[in-house]
């Protein structure tokens, strides 16, 4: 009589836990699909009938008692031997198989994605917006369920709720079974007789909805805002995606952003950049006073603080930068020409001379460093 212990390579003692692991390890090893060497299919065969034997309760105490149930013969499968043992060896980690029963009809809905364009100065402070869009709901009609009203789901006839199909076929290993979805109820086990006419038994039907949007201050072009759970409903009313809104800030006229700072330009006549004035200045703020000193140059930066974007991560805003330009005059009346003369002479300047400068101390190298934060 053979010893399936020690063909297993496990005492007399052992649990059903061990013999089925010790059977698993000697069968990826041995299968002739990954074994070349001459004798393993016979050594599979083997183990496979010593898993057989001690696998089952019964056909255990027989053994133990003295009963061999292939009566000494060494090769073949005992009947009721599953195929799926085999398959387990190779593709299942741990202890116990665990059938995969039927499919949910509930699935997670897609996430969405629209576009929003908005003003530099709603970018600025923030605002609140109302957003039309078109996505997939639950049915009002079957709330999901895919059936008509009163009529809901009954059983497969087919695969019995079990949502596959199982085959048994014999072959050189013994008896092979195969799973494979049910095709009559696509793998749900369960059927809708009278699917509903609103949804077609989709369980969700499109449809256009509003919704309010806060937009927070300090969003930029290419920002994404996520509204979870705003997006498409799954079919059989299950859970909704996300809505991700992606921000586009339209150009603005006069100001333009760098970071959380705002830049502009203000021309200044030459006498007032030379005498320094106090000029209203438009902003998002309102209008305020912005204070030239005498003897501002072409290119000079005056920085009005926290009046620029706010900041999306954080507190405060960032600072609003204007940039002079001086204003040459073009046309002189004869009396005009005569007091510039006059200041000419009165400075010096009748015939100046040109002195070369640093490029960094000029107008572009100013434009540059105020863009720089020099």
């Amino acid at each position: 009589m053979n010893d399936y212990y020690q063909d297993l390579g496990v005492g007399r003692s052992a649990s059903a836990e061990e013999i089925k692991r010790a059977y698993r390890r000697l069968a990826r090893k041995l299968h002739p699909d990954v074994n070349v060497e001459a004798d393993a299919e016979d050594r599979f065969k083997k183990v496979s009938q010593a898993y057989d034997v001690l696998s089952d309760a019964e056909k255990r105490r027989a053994y133990d008692a003295g009963s061999d149930p292939y009566g000494g013969a060494s090769g073949g499968f005992g009947q009721g031997f599953s195929f799926s043992d085999i398959m387990e060896a190779f593709f299942t980690q741990g202890g116990g198989r665990a059938g995969r029963g039927p499919r949910s009809r509930q699935r997670r809905g897609q996430d969405a994605l629209i576009r929003l364009d908005i003003d530099l100065s709603e970018a600025v402070f923030g605002a609140e917006r109302e957003l039309t869009i078109d996505t997939a709901v639950a049915c009002g009609t079957c709330h999901g369920d895919g059936s008509q009203p009163g009529t809901g789901t009954r059983t497969c006839d087919v695969c019995g709720g079990r949502g596959e199909i199982q085959q048994v076929q014999r072959s050189f290993l013994g008896q092979v079974m195969t799973s494979r979805p049910c095709t009559a109820c696509q793998g749900y086990g369960v059927v809708i007789a009278n699917p509903c006419f609103e949804c077609s038994g989709e369980g969700r039907v499109r449809t256009r909805r509003d919704l309010k949007l806060r937009v927070p201050g300090g969003v930029d072009t290419g920002t994404r805002i996520q509204l979870a759970g705003e997006g498409e409903v799954g079919s059989g009313a299950g859970p909704a995606g996300d809505l991700y809104v992606e921000v586009v800030v339209t150009p603005h006229e006069t100001f333009q952003r760098r970071g959380d700072d705002l830049h502009c330009s203000v021309e200044l006549p030459m006498t007032a950049a030379a005498l320094g004035t106090t000029i209203k200045l438009e902003t998002f703020d309102g209008t305020r006073d912005l204070s030239i000193r005498p003897g501002t140059q072409p290119g000079d930066v005056i920085t009005l603080k926290g009046m620029g974007v706010t900041h999306l991560r954080g507190t405060g805003r960032g600072d609003l930068l204007v940039h002079a330009g001086i204003q040459t005059p073009t046309r002189l009346t004869s009396e005009q020409e005569d007091v510039l003369r006059q200041l000419a002479v009165l400075r010096g300047e009748e015939r100046p001379e040109g002195r070369l400068t640093p490029a960094s101390n000029g107008l572009f190298g100013k434009l540059r460093d105020a863009f720089l934060g020099k």
